[in-house]
């Protein structure tokens, strides 16, 4: 698979537009190399001066987008550490809150309700997903720089892509923080010690964050399409003896009134999915379901 569409496969796609334009940068690369002229016609400074031109444009481009993904990174790096903050301290303060009010229990036993358990084993749970999220961008991004300046030395004969990538984007922020490293093992081990009981592999179970980019089931895209070709088919066999019937029309207006219910039920259902279709393909989040603190 290309890597275009590896990263096209595996963005988030609420932050689409905060990676790497991986696919910009490839079209600049292909169109000096087209506008380019040619060796056997023109002198070497003249070809060296053309991708001069094009080395401080390219090398401009590539320090915004640089720019870009480090602000966006050391963003939602800070709102990491601002969440795992409020999370920790409602668990501590819970179970603080638990301790004083049983007295049943021996001292130092940690018990939490069973509904305010399942709200911060959610909570953990969807915090952690956001965590590997923004290590699967750190990791994107990364990729992405390091595969389109090895195509720049490759395309223009140099070596000023590999010595650009050493200078800016292994120096850079987003790269050299391992803070999202830390933040994912003191989930994992809060998860285990405080909402498990020690219990690794229970707690790992409930982490576990499916496959990124999965693909799609062919079962299920053979299920859409037959139920779809049979409403469709449903559809038009409705319309046609509407409109050819012959005689009263009182049957149709009670089978309108006895089916209606359910149409207007699936209609409400086909256009929310429209609806969260559209969110998603611009890149918006329409649903959140991670439990305020109270």
């Amino acid at each position: 698979m290309k890597f275009a569409e590896h990263l096209a496969a595996h963005i988030t796609p609420e932050w689409r537009k905060q990676y790497i334009n991986y696919e910009e940068m490839k079209a600049m690369l292909y169109m000096a190399v087209e506008e380019a002229p040619s060796a056997e016609s023109v002198e070497p400074e003249i070809l060296q001066r053309h991708f001069a031109n094009f080395d401080e444009q390219f090398f401009q481009y590539c320090d915004k987008e640089l720019k870009k993904i480090n602000t966006f990174y050391a963003e939602k790096l800070a709102e990491a550490h601002r969440k795992f903050a409020n999370l920790y301290s409602e668990l501590k303060d819970s179970l603080m809150n638990n301790m004083g009010t049983q007295k049943k229990h021996a001292v130092g036993e940690k018990k939490i309700p069973s509904r305010k358990l399942q709200e911060l084993k959610l909570a953990f749970s969807e915090f952690y997903l956001s965590l590997i999220l923004l290590q699967n961008y750190q990791t994107l991004n990364y990729t992405g720089f390091r595969k389109i300046l090895k195509k720049h030395d490759k395309l223009l004969n140099s070596n000023f892509g590999a010595k650009w990538r050493e200078e800016h984007v292994e120096t850079s922020h987003f790269f050299t923080n391992k803070d999202i490293d830390k933040l994912i093992k003191d989930t994992e081990d809060a998860v285990t010690n405080e909402l498990e009981g020690g219990d690794r592999p229970k707690a790992m179970k409930r982490l576990r964050v499916p496959p990124l980019g999965e693909q799609q089931s062919p079962w299920t895209t053979f299920k859409v399409g037959l139920f779809s070709g049979s409403f469709i088919v449903l559809l038009i066999a409705v319309v046609l003896s509407a409109i050819f019937h012959e005689g009263s029309t009182e049957n149709l207006k009670v089978a309108f009134r006895l089916y209606r219910g359910p149409l207007l039920f699936i209609e409400f259902l086909f256009l929310i999915g429209v609806n969260v279709y559209g969110w998603r393909s611009s890149g918006k989040q329409f649903f959140v379901t991670t439990p305020r603190p109270k």
